[in-house]
């Protein structure tokens, strides 16, 4: 449930971050009336989302085993590939969303009401289609009943109130920071349902490797016990991966933390003083 609500949390955070951003913007700069069509697309973003889920659910439950297998292995790897990117982006450009956004809300308004429906069904829409199709394979990588879609509801449901408080002025916290290290948590869930999806496309008969197990610690951390539970349902952890599996995993998760860190983590050059004394950039 855990790693759950934290995606849940952290890509509806970032829906409610943008929406607060174009509500306020609008507020402030007292054009109230131009509010109505950007709940408008707000609206059909959620539903939207919501129905792709849906979609992906119960279009699923009526394939083939190795069908639903392929569909869920293949859905996985595309998921980890848009969170990977969004968490990229977003740390990137957290610092300077807010001026970007503004100046997409000015030209929608100057074009229309049916711009500013655009502009919010866009700006919503991406985050909650990322959202549904990576809780769908986070929890069919889990496996655990209806516990990860009620940890992801949680998340979104906290989402929603801590945008409610940004909007309010009551909580102020540092985004780069938060986006930072919940950026590296959702790493660290998306390896684990990479390793499944590749579980799912050799169980399809996609890849093979099928019965080559890296290593089998059942009996040390049994599937159906409470903290063999708990680790399956926060890292997607397999006591019995095979050894492809294994290879996945590290090969994403190693690599993604590296750069992820080194990238955000490295800072410019110190100016060097010369020696009249005045500062000089560093060659």
């Amino acid at each position: 449930m855990f790693g759950n609500y934290l995606i849940g949390l952290r890509e509806g955070l970032e829906a409610s971050l943008v929406v607060c951003i174009l509500i306020a913007y609008l507020v402030k700069t007292d054009r109230r009336d131009k509010l109505p069509p950007v709940w408008s697309g707000v609206a059909a973003a959620v539903v939207l989302s919501m129905a792709f889920g849906a979609v992906l659910q119960f279009g699923s439950s009526q394939l083939t085993f190795e069908a639903q297998e392929a569909l869920g292995g293949t859905l996985s790897i595309v998921s980890v590939a848009l969170v990977t990117w969004m968490v990229f982006w977003m740390r990137r450009t957290a610092r300077h969303l807010k001026a970007e956004l503004h100046g997409k809300l000015d030209a929608a308004v100057a074009m229309g009401a049916l711009a500013l429906v655009t502009t919010s069904f866009l700006a919503v829409g991406r985050e909650g289609l990322e959202t549904a199709l990576f809780i769908w394979s986070a929890v069919q990588a889990t496996d655990d009943g209806y516990n990860p879609v009620i940890g992801a509801a949680l998340g979104l449901l906290t989402s929603v109130v801590l945008g409610w408080l940004f909007y309010r002025g009551a909580l102020k916290i540092n985004l780069a920071r938060f986006f930072t290290w919940t950026g590296a948590m959702l790493v660290v869930v998306a390896a684990g349902v990479l390793a499944y999806g590749v579980h799912d496309l050799q169980e399809a008969g996609w890849l093979g490797g099928l019965h080559d197990l890296a290593f089998d610690i059942s009996s040390t951390i049994p599937k159906d016990s409470w903290y063999g539970t708990l680790l399956k349902g926060v890292f997607n952890f397999q006591p019995d991966p095979t050894v492809l599996q294994v290879v996945v995993w590290a090969l994403y998760l190693v690599p993604t933390l590296a750069v992820f860190f080194g990238l955000f983590g490295a800072r410019p050059p110190k100016p060097v003083a010369s020696k009249t004394g005045s500062a000089k950039p560093a060659a």
